[in-house]
């Protein structure tokens, strides 16, 4: 499918390494860090155009289900996930996963996968550099409103990649959850989100493309062995500076992160569409 070579090894260990300390430093799962960087490593190495953003997407999704548990495990011996509220968001975001990631997915080209990530991008950096103070009153809605959220998240995450946090996380800020709970909370959410999605990704891969080398379904699984080896490790080191620095940081950071990419994903879906 592609070359595979020592230097493109070190370039996913490094990528790796800085996704795994941004799961746990913003509880974002690291996928919205991997899919722009994926996306120029494999069309360097030569993987087909029409491909290649399903190929980032599915592999970055895959990803998170080891860098999740890692994270998820740092945050829960510092004792900040909301579990009822992961209860709740549970069986929705099973549900809006599976349908994205099985059904959906396949049938959205390269060109508008990218522009849907560009736009969540964008929505979700600018909350997070207004830092727009929610109503004191506002909280979060009951299970069945919650669990509808869950779904959402569930649904757009499986579509752009994501772990969820950069919904999960302005969601819960929004109903007056404290950022450092919500990072956490968002963090053991990643999982249950990544598996959803990723056995979607496999069989609607696996009925589009059949079985091609180095591919199971939409997942190139030789990136994803080395990606995990680095992401594991690192996503508690990023956890641990979740808890400990400033609020105001960890917020701009995010905004920042976001803005990047998602200038980057809308300059690859005008390629993809043939405007540049």
């Amino acid at each position: 499918m592609i070359s595979f070579g020592l230097d493109l090894a070190l370039c996913l260990l490094v990528l790796g390494a800085f996704g795994g300390f941004l799961a746990g430093l913003l509880g974002i799962g690291g996928g919205m860090i991997l899919v722009p960087f994926l996306t120029m490593l494999f069309l360097w190495k030569g993987m087909p155009i029409e491909l290649v953003v399903h190929s980032c997407i599915a592999t970055s999704m895959a990803m998170i289900c080891f860098t999740s548990l890692s994270s998820m495990r740092a945050h829960h011996k510092r004792g900040g996930i909301l579990w009822p509220v992961v209860a709740a968001l549970v069986p929705g975001v099973l549900i809006g996963g599976f349908l994205s990631g099985g059904v959906v997915f396949s049938f959205i080209n390269t060109a508008w996968l990218a522009l849907i990530f560009a736009l969540f991008m964008a929505y979700s950096s600018y909350n997070m550099a207004v830092n727009k103070k929610p109503k004191p009153s506002r909280q979060l809605p009951g299970f069945l409103g919650t669990s509808a959220m869950g779904a959402v998240i569930g649904f757009v995450s499986g579509l752009v990649g994501a772990g969820g946090g950069f919904l999960t996380v302005p969601f819960l800020v929004w109903c007056n959850v404290d950022i450092r709970k919500a990072v956490s909370t968002s963090a053991a959410l990643g999982f249950p989100i990544a598996i959803a999605n990723s056995v979607g990704f496999i069989f609607s891969g696996i009925k589009e493309i059949g079985l091609q080398p180095g591919m199971l379904g939409y997942v190139y699984w030789p990136a994803l062995l080395v990606l995990i080896s680095t992401s594991m490790l690192m996503a508690p080191v990023g956890a641990k500076y979740a808890h400990t620095w400033p609020v105001g940081r960890i917020k701009k950071i995010f905004a920042g992160i976001l803005a990047f990419i998602c200038i980057y994903m809308l300059r690859t879906s005008l390629i993809a569409f043939g405007v540049i």
